[in-house]
């Protein structure tokens, strides 16, 4: 091996005794062709003869070890094994136990043919992010394509006085594995060393006939084990319409005494000092706001824009919230810190607010999960003012506007730090703005447009469009928002393959206003474009404007046995003027098509004025959100948005050409229409 000084990220020994061990010959026996495997290998796939994986807890540490065979049939395989990333938290240890191959019957260690080399883990190290995970480089020289790889490794976390929570409680999710991969054998198997028992939940396991049991609760004492054993083994899950089985292991509790346990922590750091002590001018500009909306939306933003973000996010809950004076002397701190500085401050301003653990990645396994305070990973404010309820991430930047006018962060899970709580679950929301309003004038007059759309965004999509604008070159941004244009004006169709920039001639877009207390972004748009009309084959001549981006393909698309479709969609309101210096057919079926719409989660309307010369639609998108559409609804609210798709999202008018035979062609089409 290359590498003669062994440092502490990674070790070469022995297991350990609970994993048990394996000799070289016993290995052999266990690699065995079957017609099992030759069915796989025939049908062009790599094949895992054994996969033995354990996972050992105690108050100490925990280990996750892994044994296993597995052929490098397909050259990609190959590639992957010979160059390795193992990712290791703070105080982990990478413990490379064998690697070896069975080529031709004949098993060679390959250890010594192994570089390693550790790296800061550079994914990680990045925009806020201060990371003490390594990344250990692993390559092996001379892996050939039919080889058999043995691996047998393990990952041993030790816990320190930081590991507070690790230490106390114990969380673990154990998923079934990729179905990609056929077992000739599969084992897993959960230790539990703690002196409290582990309680374990199996959450979406099926029966023969593919529909999803109950779950179930069990519980382990300390010394006793869990184990699922299988032979010649695929995994079942239909992977893209059903959630793969998953078993949550946790020390046994339950969300009350668990909320009792970590509301003392954050206490105590809330009264370590006063905000009049440790920031005295941040005081003196609090105590010059007279007004309490904008003196809360100062102190939201101070927190957010002038501490900076940094986090070690595999530590999130290993240990105690840094005290707020540190975090407002040094301008730095991760979550937790940034939330009870700003709890702390909010406080002082007289404003009822509480810190909240969330889960946004995981959000909506919670319900599922046993209770455990290490099934999150992030926290934020909740803020209870003027009767209503907002939740603030202080680690968010560059996010304006009045407390009721700040964008809307989507979870629905949270446990609130105080005592005696219980896992709480947001209600529905609906916006009481428009998240877009938008007008599209088009005027046609002989062979030119005049095309121009004012745009108002607010909350998330004002704070989404002022980072674009910042962030994006001028010539990129309008290039955007004419390849838009080019399909909402059906040029896609009669026109294909043209560089829109000879379209949309003198194309201009500028943000116009920007309100930061209402928290509005207003950007024009404008353009000249050379012969407007979307010409068909038949050379009728249209003007038409559909914004694709009202028909919501998601929702339209989904298809999931288990999840549930999230309904995270903005209020939207638009309204399109198209107008032409010629006649037009007022009496035509889709331009005069209106629609009502009122889904118990939506409400969707379209309304036309028609004139001899051009139309006008007002559309007015109201969803309710932040919620889960239950499964037997869902089918009516997808026939819903198929109904918007129908011509609903847009307004098109029909020339009528001049001269005598065009207009008997167009009686003709109408009379048989």
């Amino acid at each position: 091996m290359d590498n003669q000084i062994q440092i502490e990220n990674y070790k070469i020994q022995k297991p350990e005794p609970w994993a048990g061990s394996v000799d070289d010959q016993q290995l052999i026996e266990k690699i065995k062709e079957s017609d099992f495997s030759n069915s796989q290998i025939n049908e062009g796939r790599d094949y895992c003869y054994f996969l033995d994986k354990i996972y050992y807890t105690s108050n100490a540490e925990s280990n996750e070890y892994v044994c296993m065979a597995y052929t490098l049939n397909e050259p990609s395989n190959l590639e992957r094994a010979s160059v390795m990333d193992v990712v290791v938290e703070e105080n982990e240890v990478y413990n490379i136990h064998r690697i070896s191959v069975l080529r031709e019957g004949v098993l060679i260690d390959k250890i010594p043919d192994m570089k390693i080399k550790v790296l800061d883990s550079e994914n990680q190290s990045s925009g806020g992010i201060l990371s003490s995970n390594k990344k250990i480089n692993i390559t092996i020289k001379d892996l050939r394509l039919y080889d058999v790889l043995i691996l047998e490794d393990s990952r041993v976390k030790a816990f320190t006085d930081r590991d507070f929570l690790r230490k106390e409680f114990s969380k673990y999710v154990w998923v079934s594995p990729d179905n990609y991969w056929a077992y000739g054998n599969f084992q897993f198997t959960f230790v539990n060393e703690r002196e409290e028992p582990v309680a374990y939940k199996k959450v979406f396991f099926r029966d023969e006939q593919g529909n999803v049991l109950e779950p179930e609760i069990h519980h382990l004492k300390k010394g006793e084990r869990f184990v699922i054993n299988e032979e010649n083994y695929i995994n079942p899950v239909d992977a893209s319409r059903e959630i793969f089985p998953f078993i949550d292991f946790a020390t046994e509790s339950n969300w009350k005494d668990l909320s009792n346990y970590i509301a003392p922590i954050y206490e105590e750091i809330y009264n370590k000092s006063s905000l009049k002590e440790f920031a005295p001018k941040l005081v003196e500009k609090l105590d010059a706001i007279n007004n309490q909306d904008e003196k809360l939306q100062f102190a939201i933003e101070y927190v957010q824009n002038n501490i900076y973000y940094i986090f070690n996010a595999d530590e999130m809950n290993g240990h105690k919230p840094q005290e707020p004076n540190v975090t407002y002397e040094n301008k730095q701190g991760d979550c937790k810190a940034k939330c009870v500085l700003l709890k702390v401050i909010l406080d002082y301003i007289g404003v009822d607010s509480s810190v909240v653990l969330v889960n946004y990645h995981t959000d909506y396994y919670i319900k599922y999960y046993l209770p455990s305070l290490l099934s999150f990973n992030h926290v934020v404010v909740k803020v209870n003012y003027k009767n209503e309820e907002y939740f603030i991430d202080a680690t968010i930047r560059d996010e304006f506007g009045l407390i009721e006018n700040r964008g809307f962060i989507y979870f629905m899970h949270y446990l609130e730090v105080k005592p005696d709580q219980e896992l709480q679950q947001r209600k529905a929301y609906r916006y009481p703005y428009y998240c877009i309003d938008e007008k599209v004038e088009f005027n046609a007059q002989n062979t030119t447009g005049k095309l121009k759309l004012t745009t108002t965004y607010k909350g998330n999509r004002a704070n989404a469009m002022r980072r674009y604008f910042k962030n994006t070159n001028k010539r990129e941004i309008v290039d955007s928002w004419n390849n838009f244009l080019f399909y909402s004006l059906n040029y896609s169709n009669d026109r294909n393959g043209t560089d829109v920039r000879n379209i949309f001639k003198d194309a201009s877009i500028d943000i116009v206003s920007d309100d930061k207390k209402l928290n509005e972004v207003k950007i024009e748009y404008h353009a000249t474009v050379e012969n407007p009309y979307y010409v068909d084959p038949q050379n009728n001549r249209f003007l038409m404007y559909f914004d694709r981006n009202v028909i919501k393909a998601s929702a339209r698309d989904f298809l999931h046995k288990d999840l549930p479709f999230w309904h995270n969609f903005d209020n939207e309101k638009y309204e399109i003027n198209l107008y032409t210096d010629q006649k037009i057919d007022t009496e035509e079926k889709y331009t005069i098509q209106e629609s009502t719409i009122n889904n118990p989660y939506f409400d969707y309307t379209s309304r036309k004025k028609i004139t001899k010369n051009g139309a006008t639609v007002f559309i007015e998108y109201k969803p309710l959100v932040n919620l889960e559409i239950p499964q037997d609804d869902f089918e009516t609210f997808r026939t819903a948005h198929h109904t918007v798709a129908d011509s609903n999202f847009g307004l098109g008018i029909d020339i009528i050409e001049a001269g005598f035979m065009n207009r008997l062609k167009f009686n003709f089409k109408k009379r048989f229409k």
